[in-house]
């Protein structure tokens, strides 16, 4: 059977628990129509770039899934017909990718504290900064 990877984003007064409810209603569909759901995770709540029927954020939840076309087309369209549900992106891949997704893996390095960009920065002695370049900031102004 072909695998498909499937964003959902839910309405952001929904609590945690419906949330993760519509995951679980969405994947019995699927095995009623002969598909499973592989993995699924719920993101959480995240902030929109733009606002989508009044809402500045949403409910994510990733599902990866094995069903033959007929059931995700049928998802896909209880999904649209859902009162809670404001967008749905499917994706047919060749093969699921191992371990957690990289949103997964941002929110545990988030948790962490774990901080790449940062570089280490206990090898310079207290107080010391480094050389700092001039800026110019137009005219003759001097800091």
């Amino acid at each position: 059977m072909p695998l498909y990877e499937h964003v959902m984003i839910a309405r952001q007064d929904l609590s945690n628990a419906q949330a993760e409810g519509l995951i679980d209603h969405f994947s019995t569909v699927l095995a009623d129509n002969g598909g499973k759901v592989v993995e699924h995770e719920y993101w959480g709540v995240k902030t929109m770039a733009y606002k989508i029927n009044k809402n500045r954020k949403g409910h994510y939840a990733f599902l990866k899934s094995d069903a033959p076309a007929a059931a995700v087309q049928e998802m896909e369209r209880l999904m649209r017909l859902h009162d809670d549900v404001m967008r749905v992106l499917t994706i047919k891949v060749e093969k699921h990718a191992e371990g957690p997704s990289v949103q997964m893996q941002k929110r545990d390095e988030r948790e962490r504290g774990d901080r790449g960009d940062r570089g280490d920065r206990g090898d310079r002695p207290e107080g010391e900064r480094g050389e700092r370049r001039e800026r110019s900031f137009g005219g003759d102004r001097r800091r």
